[in-house]
């Protein structure tokens, strides 16, 4: 899996906590938190089967609050990405992609780098 390798990533990640973590032939269930330099704080589930995929990447700043969060839980079917979407700290919800961890990284790190 490619988190792993972005794990090392010591410019970006600062520690990181493996709560679970279950591989089988054709799925896999993840869930971590990720610190980052600037001490915000990446909160990963996610469950990849052949039929289907749940996902949640809870980004915060290190007093709590909400930065962005993707996930596909089915509860905003007037957008048209629909699963897929994502929070704001401000309380905005908006379209999003089928997002993958990898992505929120990239995302996450051009975002500090603007810092």
């Amino acid at each position: 899996m490619e988190i792993f390798k972005w794990l090392d990533d010591k410019s970006l990640v600062a520690a990181y906590t493996i709560n679970d973590f279950r591989e089988l032939s054709e799925s896999y269930y993840l869930n971590l938190e990720i610190r980052f330099k600037d001490d915000s704080i990446l909160y990963v589930k996610e469950f990849i089967e052949p039929t289907r995929r749940k996902y949640a990447f809870h980004w915060q700043k290190k007093t709590g609050e909400l930065i962005v969060r993707w996930d596909n839980a089915p509860h905003f079917p007037q957008l048209s990405t629909f699963p897929h979407h994502k929070h704001f700290g401000n309380g905005s919800v908006e379209e999003s992609t089928d997002i993958s961890i990898e992505d929120v990284l990239m995302y996450i790190q051009k975002a500090l780098k603007t810092y």
